[in-house]
This record gives C-alpha cells, structure tokens and sequence, in this order.
C-alpha cells in the first residue's frame, strides 16, 4: 500500500491541475533563495567597509571580498535550508494538491478542506519537523557515526508521517480520529514517512517532495480508511 500510494503520487505531480502548483511552488522557492542571496551579498558590502592592507597584495576591499565570498553560501542554504522552504510553500498549496486527487481518485469520497488557520497550523508544524531534523542532523552526525542515517531518517520519517498523514486525515476527520487512523497505521505512515525524507535530501527533487508527500499521504489515507471503515464527512462529488 506504501508503494503504491507513492507511485499513485508521483503520478499525481504529472497531472495539469497538481503540475502547475509543483512549478508555482519551486518558482517561489528558488525565487525566496536568490533574494536570501541578494539580501546577505547587499547587507555585507553595505555594513563591511573598509580596506586592508596585505603584504604583496597590497590594499583589499574588504567588504567587496566578503560579499562576493558570500555567495559560496548559496549551495550551503540550499542544502539545509531548502525542504523546509518547499514544505512552507508546499503547505500553501497542499489542500488543492488533496483536493485534486480526491476528485481525480475518490470523486465520492472527497474530504471537507480545513480552515485557513488549521491549514496553516499543520503547514507550520512540517515546517518545523522538517527543519528540526535538518538542524538535529547537524548538530548529531559527529557523534552518531554510521547509525547517524537510521537515526535522523527514522526521526526524520516518523515526524513527516504524522505531519502529512495528519494532513490528509483531517480534512475527513476530527483530530482524535484522525491520530486513533494514524497510530492504528503507525508502521505504514512511518515507512511512507521515511522514504519521503530520504527524497527530501536529493537536491532539486526535494522542492517537489514535500507535495509529493501531501497526494501520496492522500492515498494512504484514503487506502486505510477504506479497511478500517473509519466514519468521515464527505462532501458530495
């Protein structure tokens, strides 16, 4: 069922309606990282001035040396700082992503889509697991060694799993529903979970990723509360 949720998804992203949210979304993440650039080059020509006098080399704009040096920053950002970019903007568009499959896959099993403010809460709250990991992966992989993989994966996994999962699920359910799915499904969601963040580290795929991850979470869901006969507050298709 993992497999094939995730297969379902990706042929999902290849579809008009969810393709052009997958372009909007990198557009605006590659968009906010070239501005993040401009901002640091600007901010420390502008507030790094003067000269220094080097032996041989003579006289060195200091501020101009370190601005244009600061553009070997750009890869570093996008390395740590790129799938929770996507995944905030991801979150703008996830509920249409959601809605998309539902009335292309289930047109009689459509979910209620959340309120701007729950919507935005759950979009904040993968931002965040996103971000925590990344951080906590930089901090911990001298200490861990080869286990530092497994580790920051299966945290990684199971924080994504339940973030997306939860996602999918409320838009059908009440929140203790949807966490009673969750836990009943724990094994699949974390599975899903983790191979979603192993993605999230390939460079340029992980900005589509992260609604990759909201229509195959959409599946799974659909896909467990099917067998498990769970009550939800469709909408007529």
């Amino acid at each position: 069922m993992v497999l094939r949720s995730l297969t379902l998804g990706w042929l999902d992203l290849l579809r008009p309606r969810i393709l052009t949210l997958v372009l909007t979304g990198m557009a605006l993440t590659i968009l906010l990282f070239v501005v993040l650039q401009a901002a640091v080059f600007w901010a420390v020509r502008r507030f790094v001035p003067g000269d220094l006098s080097l032996p041989w080399f003579g006289p060195l704009d200091v501020g101009a040396a370190l601005s244009w040096g600061t553009l070997a920053l750009f890869p570093l950002m996008g390395l740590f700082l790129m799938a929770p970019v996507a995944a905030g903007f991801a979150g703008l568009f996830a509920e249409r992503v959601a809605d998309a499959v539902e009335e292309t896959h289930y047109p009689q099993r459509r979910g209620a889509s959340l309120d701007f403010l729950d919507g935005l809460l759950e979009s904040v709250a993968v931002v965040l697991a996103i971000l925590g990991v990344a951080v906590l992966s930089l901090v911990l992989t001298p200490f861990l060694g080869p286990l530092a993989p497994v580790l920051l994966f299966g945290a990684n996994g199971w924080l994504l799993g339940r973030e997306f999962f939860q996602m999918a699920a409320r838009r059908h359910l009440d929140e203790p529903q949807a966490t009673a799915l969750r836990q009943a499904n724990g094994l699949r969601v974390t599975l899903m979970g983790i191979l979603v963040a192993m993605a999230l580290v390939v460079p340029v795929v992980n900005i589509a990723v992260p609604l990759l991850a909201a229509a195959a979470f959409t599946h799974l869901f659909h896909g467990v509360s099917g067998k498990s006969g769970q009550s939800s507050r469709h909408r007529p298709g």
